[in-house]
């Protein structure tokens, strides 16, 4: 079987990768078995140069149509019969991938609280691996959002001349102390749920929908919330704010776990491109790939200005802004303008 036949078989599908080999970390601990679920849709074509990788963010999937329906899939901006998408669920996810819930070889138990810290770094290695198992030369268009962003400019970094267009949105090339704030407030509530220590998948379940409701009032703006749960009638109680935000924690909750949800917060916590290489500056500074850094302009949790800078220090960078009211979960919701961002960073570097 040719590779073009190989990839039309596995077309539109779930899969699941097992690698042959552990993968080492950046601590200096290795995760003896990786799996990645992942998830093809469309053919390679006749030149293999039309692979678009997408890399989800915090609680997404591999299931890229489903969360991001405004971009990928049939008549859509990345339309399956032009593209070879590829999206993977990222290891420490509870989406198919090797996570705190999978067993761990040494006891034959579920790892739970001793599952290894893992980096961005760690997450495009493991992309890296799967890569080569579907035996991908170059890709076309590397494309993620927040943690998906960070993971995305770690690997743009060692793919060097195998990545085409590498597409960073809302994100950043090292983690704010304002962001780790954030994060450090949402794991704070999950220690402080009774069940946290538990091991179970259900430890920290309430925890963790206070954690969402936090981080929603990073991922939107006042303006946003001001537009959408304004109260028509005075109150003493009974806000529309209040509950919009526990329907947002409760929703999470019956599709995540505290587990994998405390493992992707400390991975988004611990990005720093510039680690053990040099600076940000030197590394920004090697990525071989052109460059689109988009920031949304009502942002709280990446800002503005880090997208900037990325677009600034890369050799090949350009810096597109969404604007909107949404604030950070704009890249997931904008489908119109983030299209249009992208048309015109592909016709400026044609």
């Amino acid at each position: 079987m040719n590779l073009q036949s190989q990839f039309a078989t596995i077309s539109m599908s779930e899969q699941v990768f097992l690698s042959p080999d552990p993968l080492p970390l950046e601590s200096g601990e290795t995760l003896p078995q990786l799996e990645l679920a992942y998830t093809t849709i469309g053919n390679l074509n006749g030149e293999r140069s039309n692979v678009i990788w997408v890399i989800h963010a915090l609680t997404g999937d591999a299931k890229v149509t489903e969360w991001w329906g405004g971009l990928i899939g049939e008549d859509k901006f990345y339309d399956p019969a032009d593209y070879f998408i590829i999206c993977a669920n990222l290891p420490g996810s509870c989406y198919g991938s090797t996570s705190p819930l999978s067993e761990n070889p040494a006891t034959g138990e579920p790892y739970f609280y001793d599952f290894p810290h893992l980096t961005p770094r760690d997450l495009a290695a493991s992309l890296e691996l799967l890569r080569k198992h579907l035996k991908v030369e170059n890709i076309h268009t590397l494309i993620g959002g927040s943690l998906g962003g960070q993971v995305a400019l770690e690997w743009s970094f060692t793919l060097g001349k195998k990545l085409k267009n590498a597409i960073v949105l809302a994100s950043t090339a090292k983690t704010s102390p304002w962001t780790i704030g954030f994060n450090e407030t949402q794991r704070m509530a999950i220690e402080a749920d009774c069940t946290w220590g538990e091991k179970s998948k259900d430890a920290g379940l309430k925890g963790l929908e206070t954690a969402r409701a936090i981080a929603m009032l990073s991922y939107r703006h006042p303006e946003d919330l001001k537009r959408k749960q304004a109260e028509s009638e005075e109150k003493l109680d009974g806000f529309k704010a209040s509950s919009y935000l526990r329907y947002q924690g409760q929703k999470l909750g019956k599709r995540f776990n505290a587990l994998s949800y405390w493992t992707l917060s400390k991975a988004m916590d611990s990005h720093d491109l510039g680690r053990g290489r040099g600076g940000l500056e030197s590394v920004l500074g090697k990525i071989q790939a052109k460059v689109l850094a988009v920031g949304v302009n009502t942002d709280l949790l990446f800002l503005p200005e880090e997208s900037q800078m990325i677009s600034a220090k890369v050799p090949r960078g350009t810096y597109k802004e969404i604007r909107s009211t949404a604030g950070h979960d704009a890249f997931l919701i904008e489908f119109e303008q983030l299209s249009y961002l992208i048309q015109s960073f592909y016709l400026e570097q044609s």
